[in-house]
C-alpha cells in the first residue's frame, strides 16, 4: 500500500515522504495515530505542503545542529514528579514532559517527537535520552528525576 507520512517515523521515513508499507501495518498501525495518509493522485498536493512545513521546522545544516547540541548537553535538566516511597513513579516520564522540562531549564525548544527514549522512565535518579537534531546528529541529555 503506498502512503504518505505526515510525521517522522523511525526506520521508515521523515514526513512528506511517499512510501509502500504492508497493507495492515498501514491500517492498523501509521493512519489510525495520524502518521500516515493514504496515497491518491490529489495527495500530491498534500506532499508539497508537508514538505514546505517540514522544511520551516527542521534544522537546516550540520553546523545548526551541532550549535544545537552544544546548547542541548550544556543545560542540567531536573523533572520534578510525582513519585512512591521506594522511588517508583506513579506513571512515567513521558518525551513532551522531557521536552518541557528542556524549555524550563533554558535549553532550545525541541519537538518531542524527536526524543527518544530507550526504555521508559519509571524510576527516581539520572537518565539519559537523545535527541535526533539531524539525521547525521543526535544529542545526549541528561535528565535528573527528582520527586515532587
Amino acid at each position: 500500500m503506498k502512503i504518505i507520512l505526515t510525521h517522522e517515523v523511525s526506520g521508515l521515513g521523515a514526513a512528506g515522504e511517499v512510501v509502500d508499507v504492508k497493507d495492515g501495518y498501514a491500517r492498523n498501525y501509521l493512519i489510525p495515530r495520524n502518521f500516515a495518509i493514504r496515497w491518491t493522485k490529489g495527495g500530491e498536493k498534500d506532499v508539497e505542503q508537508i514538505r514546505r512545513a517540514r522544511k520551516i521546522h527542521e534544522i537546516q545544516t550540520i553546523e545548526q545542529a551541532n550549535a544545537v547540541k552544544a546548547q542541548l548537553e550544556g543545560v542540567k535538566v531536573r523533572l520534578a514528579v510525582r513519585s512512591g516511597d521506594a522511588g517508583r513513579l506513579f506513571g512515567s516520564v513521558t518525551p513532551a514532559d522531557i521536552a518541557s522540562a528542556i524549555k524550563a531549564a533554558g535549553g532550545p525548544e525541541v519537538d518531542k517527537r524527536r526524543i527518544e527514549l530507550g526504555s521508559a522512565i519509571k524510576t527516581l535518579g539520572a537518565h539519559e535520552t537523545s535527541v535526533r537534531l539531524h539525521p547525521e546528529v543526535a544529542a545526549k541529555v541528561n535528565i535528573e528525576v527528582v520527586a515532587a
